[in-house]
Formats: structure tokens, sequence, C-alpha cells
């Protein structure tokens, strides 16, 4: 995972000495398979929208790679997630059974 939250982030440190009112909602994940599993994830959640967007309230999910290229260093797999203001447990509970899937 992808998180300067985590304490095993490599820039925790530098994070935690710029976010000092908390990380924020923004993380990302890889998932097996490259782009057609994270195609497949991101296709079977139900309660995340599958978009590309920073300030709503909602809970997005994208494969970022369609978005950046065949050229983009970014792994095929990687999955950008920007948590809304859903429940915690539905969101939880959204990925799992997506992730079940694939």
């Amino acid at each position: 995972m992808y998180y300067p939250g985590l304490e095993s982030h490599a820039q925790h440190e530098l994070a935690v000495s710029q976010m000092k009112n908390g990380f924020g909602g923004m993380l990302s994940f890889e998932v097996k398979g490259g782009l057609p599993g994270a195609k497949k994830v991101a296709g079977a959640l139900k309660v995340f929208t599958q978009a590309t967007s920073l300030g709503g309230v909602e809970s997005l999910i994208e494969p970022r790679k369609i978005y950046e290229g065949p050229d983009s260093p970014t792994p095929d797999g990687l999955l950008r997630v920007s948590v809304g203001l859903e429940h915690t447990q539905d969101l939880i509970d959204d990925l799992e059974q997506a992730l079940a899937q694939a």
C-alpha cells in the first residue's frame, strides 16, 4: 500500500513533518493481474465510483495506468483511492467483495 501515514512508507517522516493535521484520504495499492486485474477490481465495486477527481465527498477509485498510458512508470495493477464520507464498514465490505472476485 502506498500511504504516507503508514510508518513503513519510505517518506513517512517527511509526511509527518508536512501534514500536521493528518494524512488525508488518498491512498494507492496494487492488485495482482496487472491492468486487467485493476480494471476487474474497480469494476466489481458497488460503493466506490470509478472516476478521477479531487475534492469531492464520494469515494472514488481508478486504475491509474489507464490515464497515464503505457509509458508511465506507474505499476499496471495500481489502484488510486480517494476515500469519501460513506460509512467506513460499507467501504471495507465493498473492497473485500471486489478483491475476492479478482
